[in-house]
């Protein structure tokens, strides 16, 4: 059986990864191979913001963690995973409302913030990294956890087929009755259509390639899920316009 390599506090350890993620993986190779070299060009570049800003969004969660960490403790979860944790303001969030949770980001920098992070805060036993790209499966069972969160992980440098298969990846790994909330900019943000275009409404300024969400992907997205709810709602400079989607796994 193949194994993971995945860090518990400042200990790497290796974990089974399910034998079907080999399949998986061989899918993604196939989809969306546009954004591969842009992919790569994003994670150096985040690795290295990353080193030169490790207190860029500062230790207070997010408004979006906030009401995820409601919304997951509404419906009794217990464990979270939180995709593109980057240095860990919500991961630390979600631990200090009582989940376990398991943080995943491509950029090792930020997942060693995040463990200095939650050893200082004495939060280490509740969570758990492992340094992952979302262009490949989730190295994680089926139905293993609770709850998912991704903000602004989702309309990063990532094609249209990498994000749809990474929504099934997430429904995946959820357990039945399980909940995702995740936050995009949309077509309504003030960069959409500027800057350098990509293709596939990604737009890059001043380094951050983005991939503004209009509503049909956003619906599409939600098939079979229970229905979704959207929020629209802004942050930081510019603003930043966004969407809060919340959607459940059937049972």
């Amino acid at each position: 059986m193949a194994t993971c390599r995945t860090a518990r506090g400042n200990e790497l350890t290796h974990a089974h990864v399910d034998p079907r993620t080999e399949t998986r993986t061989a899918i993604y190779r196939m989809r969306g191979t546009m954004t591969v070299d842009l992919g790569r060009a994003q994670r150096t570049h985040w690795q290295s913001t990353h080193q030169a800003h490790p207190h860029m969004y500062g230790d207070e969660p997010s408004e979006p963690a906030q009401h995820a960490a409601d919304v997951f403790s509404a419906g009794h979860a217990t464990a979270v995973l939180h995709l593109g944790a980057g240095h860990g303001r919500d991961s630390l969030h979600f631990a200090r409302r009582g989940f376990t949770v398991h943080a995943t980001d491509f950029s090792r920098d930020g997942l060693t913030q995040l463990r200095t992070r939650a050893h200082q805060r004495g939060l280490a036993e509740n969570i758990t990294t492992t340094l992952h790209d979302a262009r490949t499966p989730i190295p994680l069972p089926d139905g293993s956890v609770d709850g998912v969160f991704a903000h602004m992980l989702l309309c990063m440098a990532l094609s249209t087929a990498e994000i749809r298969a990474l929504v099934a990846e997430i429904r995946r790994v959820l357990r039945p009755g399980g909940t995702l909330v995740y936050t995009v900019r949309h077509t309504g943000d003030a960069h959409y259509g500027t800057g350098i275009a990509h293709g596939d409404d990604i737009y890059e300024h001043g380094g951050f390639a983005v991939h503004f969400f209009d509503r049909a992907l956003v619906e599409t997205l939600a098939q079979q899920w229970n229905p979704s709810e959207v929020h629209a709602f802004e942050e930081g400079r510019l603003p930043r316009r966004l969407w809060r989607i919340t959607q459940t796994k059937p049972r």
